[in-house]
């Protein structure tokens, strides 16, 4: 048996919300890393990523299941049991993921310091 994932994985506070290399969208390198042990159930992924909507999180899903990086699989119970999964391709995110980290952790103050910066020079900007 897996273990739950931890629901501090994905701190708000964390640096992950504050990086700019996205893989597919905000929510795509997330849902890889949180596949990384096994497949998962819609519910167990929401708990590490609070801050993403039902919604946000289903239209991810289909997404990286159209790319062919997540399958999803229905069993027939009742209620019907739907799993998600890393397939061999999706795997292959786990090294871009691991630079995308890396670059943050040695440069997330740089870039923080460079949107107050904007921010603050930029009317309308505020983070649109």
């Amino acid at each position: 048996m897996k273990e739950p994932l931890d629901p501090e994985m994905f701190d708000p506070a964390c640096p992950s919300s504050a990086m700019p290399i996205r893989i597919g969208d905000k929510w795509a390198a997330m849902v890889i890393v949180c596949l990384e042990h096994g497949p998962r159930r819609f519910s167990e992924l929401r708990v590490p990523m609070r801050g993403v909507t039902p919604k946000v999180l289903t239209q991810t899903l289909r997404a990286l299941e159209r790319d062919g990086m997540v399958t999803r699989t229905v069993y027939p119970e009742i209620p019907p049991r739907v799993e998600y999964e890393l397939t061999d391709l999706g795997r292959t995110m786990f090294g871009p993921i691991a630079a995308c980290r890396a670059w943050v952790d040695a440069h997330l103050e740089d870039l923080l310091r460079a949107r107050a910066a904007y921010d603050r020079e930029t009317p309308s900007a505020g983070g649109a």
